[in-house]
């Protein structure tokens, strides 16, 4: 499926059940894609709960670039995604993620989309031997408003983030920054969330 934004268009691939339980919007890192192995534990895991998942390659990526260029172009073109799969999946709790990049767009926007809770893999924290460029303050832009799941690996060249910022901060032991292991217990993690999440909505 593909909507069309201000940034350009975005692709989307939507497992959706008959009667969901939850939305969950999954995107990827800077020069990834969403056949990431994280992402799809996730989605694998969501849509044996019942939940309809989009995973979202976003304008930039299916422009060919590899970097996501202006945050404030990302973000609006984000809310347009948004918006437009509202429309396809009404009436259940929304909940948006991704991994490093993809996961700092959904804190950013997390507020304003009305999300139940945010889905954080691989936040990338600073940039790697930069601790001083924090990117604390867009996992705060959520977490101090939704329930904010993290999810790194213990060797993140990036970062982890302090377990106070986030509900819950679950760190992968031997990991970096690309899971290579751990997605049983990734899907593990974000299990109960997800459970949480759309019992609540």
């Amino acid at each position: 499926m593909r909507i069309e934004t201000s940034a350009g268009p975005a692709e989307i691939e939507l497992d959706r059940p008959t009667a969901a339980a939850l939305l969950l919007l999954l995107t990827h890192g800077s020069g990834g894609g969403v056949d990431a192995k994280d992402l799809l534990a996730v989605r694998d895991r969501a849509v044996d709960l019942g939940m309809a998942v989009a995973r979202v390659t976003q304008p930039y990526r299916v422009a060919g670039r590899r970097a996501p260029g202006s945050a404030t172009v990302q973000d609006a073109a984000w809310l347009e995604i948004v918006a437009a799969l509202r429309k396809k999946v009404r009436g259940v709790p929304l909940v948006q993620g991704g991994r490093s990049n993809g996961a700092r767009v959904a804190c950013r926007t997390a507020v304003e989309v009305g999300a139940k809770g945010v889905l954080a893999l691989s936040f990338p924290l600073h940039p790697p031997g930069k601790p001083e460029k924090t990117r604390r303050d867009e996992l705060l832009a959520a977490s101090e408003h939704v329930d904010v799941v993290v999810i790194n690996g213990a060797r993140d060249p990036f970062g982890i983030p302090d377990p106070a910022d986030a509900a819950e901060v679950k760190i992968i032991p031997a990991q970096p920054h690309s899971f290579r292991a751990g997605f049983d217990d990734i899907a593990a993690t974000v299990e109960p969330w997800l459970r949480r999440w759309a019992a609540a909505g």
